[in-house]
């Protein structure tokens, strides 16, 4: 009996030691931020140590050296459109952000290597996607925790990204191409739908059997806009008007499919184009 007893403890031990975890604060705590600013959306995700009565800047963060810029993992930049950074060009894309701080100057980097614990084990000058210069900022206010964020975001031209801690500050103004892509939407909205809305459409259309003459009205009108190189294109038509009985028309429309998916080399469309038209051919 005394046997089995101590068999279930240690069994209850085990089993409490592989499921219990212990879960304490992290020192330097994730902040992630987003930020739309006109229609350029930025996702921003750092670290955040604390100062913690110790000498940041020329000392825990040493004067001209790469700083990973907070803690952790390195500090990531995610923006969906291209943009201007204190006057130069950003792509859209993700980037980490890596910083050299400096008594009288700071320099900026977005670099192409996002999945960087610290900093680079070698640093890779073809990886700088873009690099500015800024002068920091004395603040009388002390900022115990690092912290980036978002200020005097505009309607739809640009926002400050302010990098602080201690009693230090840099702002960066983020130039968005808000009028560029609000005029384009525009255009395209004005100009109606796409060939792929038309195409779309249809194919949905046909999927559930729904008003079939509407839909080869769409798809024709796609086909006329993208002419023959899409091959699919032109198979969604043959199908729709095969299934409306237009076997003739089906025949030509698919016929323009397999010449296209010939040049393309697409095999798959080929047989499927030939093995429809041979089926028909019998039913016209």
């Amino acid at each position: 009996m005394k046997k089995i007893f101590v068999s279930l403890l240690l069994t209850g031990v085990l089993s409490f030691s592989v499921k219990a975890q212990v879960k304490t604060p992290q020192p330097s705590p994730t902040c992630e931020i987003e930020q739309t600013v006109g229609l350029t959306n930025f996702e921003i995700e750092y670290s955040r140590p604390g100062a913690k009565g110790r000498t940041v800047f020329g000392d825990l963060v040493p004067y001209g050296k790469i700083w990973r810029t907070g803690a952790n993992k390195a500090t990531q930049f995610e923006v969906n459109t291209d943009v201007k950074v204190n006057g130069k060009e950003l792509k859209a894309g993700k980037y980490a952000i890596f910083t050299k701080p400096g008594k009288d100057s700071w320099d900026v980097y977005w670099y192409n290597e996002t999945e960087i614990w610290g900093t680079p084990d070698s640093w890779v000058d073809s990886l700088v996607a873009c690099s500015v210069n800024v002068k920091p900022q004395s603040l009388n206010d002390m900022v115990e925790s690092f912290t980036i964020a978002w200020e005097d975001v505009s309607n739809g031209a640009y926002g400050t990204l302010a990098i602080s801690w201690e009693k230090t500050k840099i702002s960066l103004k983020i130039e968005v191409p808000t009028e560029d892509l609000a005029m384009k939407s525009i255009e395209q909205t004005m100009a109606g739908p796409s060939a792929n809305d038309y195409y779309r459409a249809a194919s949905y259309y046909l999927e559930i059997g729904k008003e079939l003459d509407q839909a080869r009205t769409w798809i024709t009108k796609a086909c006329e806009m993208k002419g023959t190189e899409p091959f699919w294109y032109w198979r969604k038509k043959s199908l729709i008007e095969a299934k409306l009985g237009m076997y003739a028309d089906a025949i030509k429309s698919a016929q323009t499919s397999l010449e296209s998916a010939k040049k393309a080399g697409n095999d798959d469309y080929v047989k499927m184009n030939t093995e429809s038209i041979a089926e028909w051919e019998k039913k016209k």
